[in-house]
């Protein structure tokens, strides 16, 4: 179903818990923590864990109050049902595919009895999806990370996903390359090879709003699985 009023990773998490406080929360694939420090200001318990780890350390410096590990989805150093939330977020199709059933199977392992698991996840669709096809062409990844959640959701008694839309706006074309280089710094090879068809790509896709920005969408699928 789609809910108008959750436009954001933390309005997902925040509809899916009766409360965050005092929740244990380990967030995979957290990057460098944008996530973790919002869970943690809302009084969670948050651990983080990411295979990169210069952005782990930036994580660390940025929310100290968390914890941050470096590791992979599909092998979490972590006990039997360690926590009350799960969440991950635009990391499911970041596994590589034949790990991508393992990584699900670990979040649901680390799930204490009755807790909840959040996969938010982009849909290969929206014009932010045309602008970075150029650079990463996604589509397959994007696929099977929804197919492995749709095999997933039978190992939970309870399934509910909702859409919403992430817009973001670039003031120039380079902001937008920086933006998805540092998701993948091996991006930038791409980037090197393919800008003339970046270019085109991106003033395709983008709207370009009154003051003079570029604007992409993402469509997003939140999947909530107890």
């Amino acid at each position: 179903m789609c809910i108008a009023a959750i436009d954001s990773p933390l309005a997902v998490v925040r509809s899916a818990v009766n409360e965050l406080k005092g929740l244990r929360v380990l967030d995979v694939g957290c990057g460098e923590g944008t996530l973790a420090r919002q869970l943690a200001g809302e009084g969670a318990w948050v651990t983080g864990i990411d295979p990169n780890a210069q952005a782990i350390d930036k994580a660390r410096t940025g929310t100290p109050d968390a914890r941050f590990e470096t590791g992979a989805a599909e092998a979490l150093p972590f006990p039997d049902h360690s926590f009350d939330l799960v969440v991950m977020l635009n990391a499911l199709h970041h596994v590589p595919v034949a790990d991508m059933d393992t990584a699900l199977s670990e979040a649901r392992r680390v799930l204490r009895h009755h807790a909840t698991l959040v996969v938010i996840e982009p849909l290969a669709s929206g014009s932010f999806f045309e602008a970075l096809h150029p650079i990463e062409d996604e589509t397959e990844v994007r696929h099977q990370a929804q197919a492995a959640l749709a095999r997933a959701a039978s190992q939970f008694s309870s399934h509910q996903s909702l859409t919403y839309v992430r817009r973001e706006t670039f003031n120039t074309l380079d902001q937008f390359i920086a933006r998805v280089v540092a998701v993948d710094p091996a991006r930038q090879a791409s980037v090197d090879a393919n800008r003339d068809r970046i270019v085109a790509a991106v003033r395709r896709a983008a709207q370009v709003t009154g003051g003079g920005e570029l604007a992409l969408d993402q469509p997003i699928k939140a999947d909530i699985l107890r």
